[in-house]
């Protein structure tokens, strides 16, 4: 097999959870590009309704569940073994922060933190169990992290923690899985997706303050994180397991810049 044909993923079957916008839908279109039929997990229906439309203008097939994934796991992977017959690939997109999560760490509420924990790191473990069981040789298990969880990360402490987690899960899994199933995390740095379009029209002053801490100069877009998933996803990846990928225009590679909250 040439490198060319190693990207080649026709008729492979794919799950993305968290798909219906933003990095998620970027990165189910790019493995119907490459040839996967894709099932797609997310809670509103009619953003996936348009990501399964986007799968098969490319040629392929989409089956949609919509709900919480921390609730639907061993459902969505039961769905596709009936629809498609397999397994190949699952990608653990769904997580994210809120306000609440954002205080210091030692003033976050016991709940809170929970929270953030079950939707970043337990509905991921929940997810690979779910693959692991229904994966023949060959599979990959890619994790969306963070590179707030390869560093301290004042004021998103919850947030941070579980993206660590996941970061430990993917090395134990990969060698507990090996030499069958493949896994290995994508780490994106500052992507516009929907979630974050504000910042664009609100507030100018931060999208550059965020801009100008990037080295190559520009915010990210869910291609540029679609892009890792299918490498790692594909055979051209075949002899890479348990790694960390920081796609983020080199700015997890500077020391992170610590600026104290200001007392209110």
């Amino acid at each position: 097999m040439g490198l060319r044909e190693s990207f080649d993923m026709a008729d492979r079957v794919a799950i993305v959870t968290g798909s219906g916008q933003g990095i998620g839908r970027s990165i189910a279109w790019g493995l119907a590009d490459h040839g996967c039929d894709v099932v797609l997990n997310a809670r509103r229906l009619d953003d996936l309704k348009k990501t399964a439309a986007g799968v098969e203008e490319r040629g392929r097939r989409a089956l949609i569940v919509d709900g919480d994934i921390r609730d639907l796991s061993e459902t969505i992977a039961d769905r596709a073994v009936d629809e498609f017959g397999r397994i190949d690939v699952w990608v653990n997109n769904v997580g994210g922060s809120d306000e609440k999560a954002t205080a210091a760490l030692i003033d976050t509420p016991d709940e809170t933190f929970r929270n953030q924990l079950e939707l970043n790191l337990t509905s991921a473990f929940q997810g690979c169990k779910a693959a692991a069981k229904r994966m023949g040789p060959g599979g990959a298990i890619v994790n969306i992290s963070s590179g707030a969880g390869t560093r301290g990360s004042p004021f998103t402490g919850p947030y941070a923690a579980a993206k660590a987690g996941m970061n430990n899960m993917t090395q134990t899994l990969a060698l507990e899985l090996a030499p069958n199933i493949r896994v290995n995390a994508v780490a994106p740095g500052p992507v516009i997706t929907e979630a974050f379009e504000h910042v664009l029209t609100d507030d100018p002053e931060k999208l550059a303050e965020i801009t100008s801490s990037i080295p190559l100069g520009r915010t990210g877009t869910g291609d540029d994180i679609a892009g890792a998933v299918i490498y790692l996803a594909s055979d051209a990846a075949s002899w890479v397991t348990g790694q960390l990928i920081l796609v983020a225009g080199g700015r997890t590679q500077r020391t992170a810049q610590y600026t104290p909250k200001e007392e209110s």
